[in-house]
Formats: C-alpha cells, sequence, structure tokens
C-alpha cells in the first residue's frame, strides 16, 4: 500500500483506471455472461416449446409460463446490470 500520498503509483494509468472499475463491480463480465447464457437457453426452450404447439402436440400452459418468465428475469437481469455498468 501507498504509505505517503506524495509517493507517484508505478502504474500504468490506464491499469490503474481498469483495475478501480473491476473493484466497483467484480466480476461483472461472468454475471453478463451467465445471464446471456441462462436467457439463450430459456429464448431456446420457449422457442422449441412453441414450435411443438403450433405443430399440433400439446404443451403445457405451465410450462410456457415458466419458459416467459425466466426468459423475461434473465434480460432484465442483464438490463439492470447494463445500466450500472454505464454509471461508472
Amino acid at each position: 500500500m501507498i504509505d505517503k500520498p506524495d509517493q507517484v503509483s508505478k502504474l500504468d494509468p490506464s491499469l490503474r483506471a481498469k483495475l478501480l472499475k473491476e473493484l466497483d463491480s467484480p466480476w461483472r463480465g461472468l454475471r453478463r455472461g451467465l445471464w446471456i447464457a441462462f436467457a439463450g437457453s430459456s429464448g431456446i426452450g420457449l422457442f422449441v416449446m412453441l414450435a411443438r404447439s403450433i405443430s399440433g402436440y400439446q404443451v403445457s400452459l405451465s410450462d410456457l409460463g415458466i419458459q416467459i418468465t425466466a426468459l423475461s428475469f434473465f434480460v432484465f437481469l442483464l438490463f439492470i446490470d447494463r445500466q450500472r455498468s454505464k454509471k461508472y
């Protein structure tokens, strides 16, 4: 740690800024990747259920509701995480 405020940091200023940004919101990249993966999974599930329903198979309305809720929830989390990162 720096004991005196007049000591100069030996880090590159851009690296220092990047590290400070990461300190404010750790694991942001991993979180975004998970939200995108989960939203994609629920989107594919919803697409398959809708395709099966259109082709004549009977699809449970509760299963369809779960897929719609999951998709909207993960898109919402991705949107909130994106809004939070714009502040910094």
